[in-house]
């Protein structure tokens, strides 16, 4: 396993659509492996290949940190969605910038494990929100391109101030 570069605000890499995983080979296994480490690495809950610069249709997602196995879905795809919610939204690719979204409250998506076999999951609330934004990194769609108009702001982290 290897921590990955992440691509950062203003790749051009960010805004290309991903490609379908057609096969799940020993590199798209190293692949998630090192996604999942540099998810954490970094503190997130969620990443897509995009933002390690691949452009494959692969994300993982870790909302709990407690020790439980991260989320990995290969091909994932939205297909259905319940409620609204308001979210204060960060992103890897966006270090300390966050904004206002509205996302669905809730979620299922179906998608592929890193074995191939079909998967469903449902997500509520930082879950929901998590898979949604991770799959609309996957089209090149970024959460500055749906948050609220004036929300955008930058946070310095305490480490950042020493």
């Amino acid at each position: 396993m290897a921590l990955r570069e992440i691509r950062l605000e203003g790749d051009e890499i960010l805004r290309k659509r991903s490609r379908e995983v057609e096969v799940i080979d020993d590199k798209i296994k190293e692949l998630i492996k090192d996604m999942d480490e540099t998810m954490h690495s970094a503190n997130g809950v969620g990443l897509s290949a995009v933002q390690v610069g691949v452009l494959k249709r692969i994300i993982v997602i870790d909302v709990n940190y407690d020790g439980t196995p991260s989320i990995i879905l290969i091909n994932p795809e939205i297909v259905k969605t319940k409620g609204k919610e308001e979210y204060q939204e960060g992103c890897l690719s966006f270090p300390n910038k966050f904004a206002k979204v509205i996302r669905p409250s809730e979620v299922t998506v179906k998608g592929l494990n890193e074995n191939g076999k079909p998967i469903t999951v449902k997500g509520k609330d930082l879950l929901a929100e998590a898979l949604c934004h991770e799959i609309d990194h996957l089209d090149g769609k970024l959460f500055v391109d749906i948050m609220e108009p004036g929300t955008l702001e930058y946070i310095e982290k305490e480490e950042e101030k020493n």
